[in-house]
């Protein structure tokens, strides 16, 4: 992955806008290794193949960036994005990574289910 550039993520985010989509979303705050330190509250959230059209999008800040998707009954938005990636199969990629660079956030978009 290469470090989150706006313009080129904004031309992604508007080539997939108002095609049928499937958006991978997961946050983790390091829920896979909170049994190291019980003290620690851990948390996360997950979903994966969820299959929605969103009419618009758009990315935020000055980085790291916040990335939301418009659709007809709400919003969908992944916050704290540093990195990005257009992959062989065309589907845009997006990650935040903390100061240690472990991930935070990830946010990824297919035109196709994701395996």
């Amino acid at each position: 992955m290469e470090p989150a550039v706006k313009e080129t993520i904004q031309k992604e985010i508007d080539r997939l806008a108002n095609k049928d989509v499937y958006i991978h979303l997961e946050t983790t705050n390091g829920a896979y290794a909170s049994h190291f330190d019980e003290s620690f509250f851990s948390s996360g959230a997950y979903i994966r193949n969820a299959n929605l059209i969103y009419e618009h999008g758009k990315i935020t800040g000055n980085g790291p960036f916040r990335v939301g998707l418009k659709l007809n009954f709400g919003w969908v938005y992944a916050e704290g994005i540093t990195h990005f990636e257009v992959d062989e199969k065309e589907r845009l990629l997006l990650a935040g990574h903390d100061f240690s660079g472990k991930l935070a956030v990830a946010l990824l978009i297919s035109e196709t289910p994701f395996e």
